[in-house]
């Protein structure tokens, strides 16, 4: 018998972790918990979770320096979990290398949403796969976009964003992050590339596109496939 994935929780205020644990146990996942950035890099090293619950405040240093670190060695996914909903914080995060970002206080179905989402990713990884929001069909192993049945024609660079999202189907891509993979170093000034070509995205894949359901965008933060 497979076992549940299991989830690090690195939380140093005991009510968060006793009611974040609570709703993960529920669901069938086991639960290991660490309060200090230390003690997680250890316990994330020995115990090589499926997924990383990370609070930015801890006692013996900033969940910043346990994410540079966890990520040198690791792509397992993170969720960062903060009171910090400042942008600057979640833009920061998410450049380091976290797949998610969700403002304190949380309620359970927003986390565990967010969780089975960071899980699907982690399993699929970088290999073909199919992503389906709505009624369009993303086949990453074929190249290929369908609307209702139907191909869609996409330029090449509409194809990269709208990939790039897919593989990453429910985390919030960082401005910086789309920038930096899809037209190098030398974009990162110009964010209107993207305000563009997500644009162009959402008029051929979204029924009305002025109203996306699935091509969101997090105001100073990023963008986010929502299937």
């Amino acid at each position: 018998m497979t076992s549940q994935p299991l989830i690090l929780l690195v939380e140093d205020e005991a009510e968060i972790r006793r009611f974040v644990r609570s709703a993960l146990e529920a669901e069938g996942y086991r639960v290991h918990e660490s309060q200090q950035c230390e003690r997680a890099l250890i316990d994330a090293a020995s115990r090589r979770p499926e997924l990383v619950l990370l609070d930015l405040g801890l006692p013996d240093a900033d969940g910043m320096v346990f994410l540079r670190r966890f990520r040198a060695w690791s792509q397992a996914p993170v969720i960062v979990l903060s009171a910090r909903s400042d942008e600057p914080a979640k833009v920061g995060a998410l450049d380091l290398g976290a797949d998610d970002y969700l403002s304190k206080p949380f309620g359970v179905a927003e986390l565990l949403a967010r969780v089975r989402a960071a899980l699907r990713r982690g399993k699929t990884g970088e290999h073909g796969s199919i992503v389906r929001f709505g009624e369009v069909l993303v086949d990453m192993g074929r190249r290929s976009v369908e609307k209702g049945g139907m191909p869609v024609h996409l330029t090449l660079m509409e194809y990269r964003l709208l990939e790039l999202l897919a593989r990453n189907a429910g985390a919030l891509l960082s401005h910086r992050r789309l920038l930096q993979e899809l037209w190098g170093p030398n974009a990162l000034d110009n964010p209107h590339y993207l305000r563009v070509y997500m644009g162009r995205l959402r008029h051929k894949l979204e029924e009305q596109p002025a109203r996306p359901r699935h091509l969101l965008t997090e105001s100073g933060a990023g963008y986010r496939l929502v299937s």
